[in-house]
């Protein structure tokens, strides 16, 4: 339960913090600025409750980690469960910040059905353009997590300075596409607050889900090469 619990409190931090900050303060951090403040959270996080449930927040890490072998389904589907509910509640925090202004312009999207910073396609930017960017940044973000938590060869102290750099990165890529999501729950929590959001979230689902099966497969066959290696050796 403990494990759940820190699953839920993490994600509603994640939404409430990084998506926190393209509401309130996107038009003065710009792009850069809320890629930072996504991998500053995690990072955060990471040392936080890492040594409790493994600080996943995202359900495409626990799908990657379940398919290595490293948690139990059922521990899996609780893990999503948890980070749903918590991806609402932080959803709620920022829906109710937003209503409490009088004349503010939240992210600079005043008059916008999208206000939540949710992860909707940007202009110009198409459903296949945004399929392929979910999968390929969800690729080189569980890549990561699952590399720098490695028992073998992992980063050890710094795996959660990794993994916070790794969402910082792919933030500042996906964000001009579709808001950057790598994470269905990143992506329930506003959407729940702003259904109109819902209409692309099948992308933030499929794509992210994509990436991280790719993840699990190059990662088994990287890092079984690299402990052959040391075998070898």
């Amino acid at each position: 339960m403990k494990k759940y619990l820190a699953e839920g409190v993490g994600t509603m931090f994640l939404v409430l913090l990084a998506c926190g900050s393209a509401v309130l303060a996107g038009p003065s951090i710009s792009v850069l600025g809320i890629g930072l403040c996504f991998g500053l959270v995690l990072i955060c996080l990471c040392y936080c409750i890492g040594n409790i449930s493994g600080c996943h927040v995202n359900p495409a890490v626990s799908l990657a980690v379940w398919l290595s072998g490293r948690m139990s389904g059922k521990e899996f589907v609780g893990y999503v469960i948890a980070q749903l509910i918590g991806a609402a509640i932080g959803g709620a925090f920022l829906f109710l910040l937003s209503k409490s202004g009088s004349g503010y312009v939240f992210g600079g999207t005043t008059g916008s059905e999208y206000n939540l910073a949710t992860n909707v396609l940007q202009p110009g930017a198409t459903s296949g353009m945004a399929l392929i960017t979910e999968a390929l940044l969800t690729f080189f973000f569980v890549m990561i997590v699952l590399g720098a938590t490695d028992a073998k060869v992992g980063a050890g102290k710094f795996a959660g300075l990794a993994i916070g750099i790794g969402l910082g990165l792919v933030n500042i890529v996906g964000i001009p596409v579709d808001n950057c999501s790598v994470n269905p729950a990143r992506s329930f929590g506003p959407a729940v607050f702003n259904p109109a959001a819902f209409g692309d979230f099948w992308i933030m689902v499929v794509g992210p889900c994509i990436g991280a099966i790719v993840a699990v497969l190059c990662w088994k066959a990287v890092s079984g090469y690299v402990n052959n290696k040391a075998i070898e050796g």
